[in-house]
């Protein structure tokens, strides 16, 4: 029964989670949206001064939570990419210092394939598996025929659905990050402007969101040019079916082509309530299982790097104390490093 610590710090979340043998012991997150929140989004050298300061604290109270000490810990997993490459520099220093210290293995996890695995918490992948990732940062669609398996079928060709949301919203006078405001509204909306859907016409799985973003910023201030109000809702209305209508257009056709047993949801994107009702939707008329995965789930936290640090544990993948990041890393290269 392997002890697990891992440690996230991609982006702006400072965390550290205990497993053991895949059970969660604790998993403690500090955020940093409150201060990034004035900027309108994430300023890379704020976001490693704070997990500078915050990884000590965020280490002992998982510890304390777990009730377990750093002699018990059977393997140290951290973060390597994708993510801010400072940030991630904090997390790693601070494993691969613990590793050394107590002289045990160094896990690197791949953090979109932490995404996917956060799924398990909730119950056991079927395979073939149709992975959704969508988050700030990155828009891939994954097909997994085995457990580990990863092969990139679709990915952005410019702007994270994530980040259009932020940029969109900052446009829009919403707050950061853009991705709730502009969900709550768009319910109260109607799809009431014309915007274009990127790539249309085209047989892909790649997205594609700069255009999209680029021509709700120019009609907003066309708008404003001319002394006309924009009517928030339905512009937020109007977006978002563009916006998550090109994920759901696009996993629909790769579950039908790949023939997969599921598709489940990963990365902050899907906590969005339009995705998640209409990805259960389609697929339930095409009788694919669904799965999505809770609240907590759907932000950056280290429970879901020690599930993926759990397997890599029992198969032996583990890294010496040269391991660097790599902001870039590719999901099908988890193994390199």
């Amino acid at each position: 029964m392997a002890l697990i610590l891992a440690i996230e710090s991609s982006c702006d979340e400072t965390a550290v989670a205990i497993t053991r043998d895949g059970e969660l012991l604790a998993n403690i997150v500090s955020t940093q949206i409150e201060v990034h929140r004035k900027y309108g989004g994430v300023m890379p050298e704020i976001a490693s001064r704070l997990h500078t300061e915050n990884i000590s604290v965020v280490l002992k109270e998982a510890l304390e939570v777990a009730n377990v000490k750093l002699e018990d810990i059977d393997a140290f997993a951290v973060t390597r990419g994708p993510g801010l490459i400072g940030a991630l520099h904090v997390g790693l220093q601070a494993a691969k210092t613990l590793a050394m210290l107590y002289k045990k293995p160094l896990i690197p996890v791949h953090h979109l394939a932490g995404h996917i695995y956060a799924n398990e918490y909730v119950e056991k992948l079927e395979y073939p598996v149709l992975a959704v990732v969508v988050s700030g940062g990155n828009s891939e669609l994954v097909i997994m025929e085995d457990d580990m398996e990863f092969k990139v079928i679709g990915e952005t060709r410019d702007d994270a659905v994530g980040e259009c949301y932020d940029k969109v919203a900052r446009v829009l006078g919403l707050p950061y990050p853009g991705g709730i405001p502009i969900d709550k509204l768009a319910k109260e909306g109607t799809h009431a402007y014309n915007l274009p859907t990127p790539l249309q016409g085209e047989h892909t799985y790649d997205l594609s969101y700069s255009g999209l973003k680029t021509n709700v910023i120019n009609l907003v201030h066309n708008l404003e040019q001319k002394g006309e109000k924009v009517n928030v809702p339905d512009m937020c209305k109007s977006f978002q079916d563009v916006a998550i209508g090109m994920v759901l257009d696009r996993a629909k056709r790769a579950a039908l082509e790949y023939q997969v047993k599921e598709v489940i949801l990963a990365g902050g994107v899907s906590a969005n309530s339009y995705l998640r009702s209409e990805i259960q939707r389609i697929m339930g008329e095409l009788n694919i299982k669904t799965i999505i995965p809770p609240m907590w789930c759907c932000t950056d936290q280290a429970a879901m790097i020690a599930k993926v640090a759990d397997k890599l544990y029992k198969t032996k993948l583990f890294a010496d104390l040269s391991l660097s990041v790599d902001p870039n890393w590719i999901i099908e290269d988890y193994k390199k490093f």
